[in-house]
């Protein structure tokens, strides 16, 4: 999905509705890391994972950068601030986004 492109609440909360996705997201915040480290520290096959990427891919919430034969994923960040503060905007649109933000920290 295109970065402009926004996530539906919906897409946002399919792509983020799998217990091996949120392992996922949560080894690739901050740094990059491969296929096979997340294979590796989750005990999951290499073909899983791909198909867990492939879905976060798809709905931004990750970033992949190829380096030679290796490609390596970081949690888009933005993108995810961004999806979150949508559904609090799709199913609580009274209440002021910067509420939302400040009791979550």
């Amino acid at each position: 999905m295109p970065e402009s492109q926004t996530i539906s609440s919906i897409e946002f909360a399919k792509a983020i509705a799998d217990e091996t996705r949120q392992k996922i997201m949560t080894l690739c915040c901050c740094k990059k890391v491969s296929v096979n480290d997340i294979a590796g520290q989750l005990d999951v096959s290499q073909p899983t994972v791909s198909h867990h990427l492939k879905i976060l891919r798809e709905a931004g919430l990750v970033k992949s950068e190829r380096h030679g034969k290796q490609v390596f994923y970081s949690l888009n960040q933005d993108r995810l601030a961004k999806a979150c503060c949508k559904v609090s905007q799709d199913f609580a649109p009274n209440l002021p986004i910067r509420l939302v933000i400040d009791e979550s920290g």
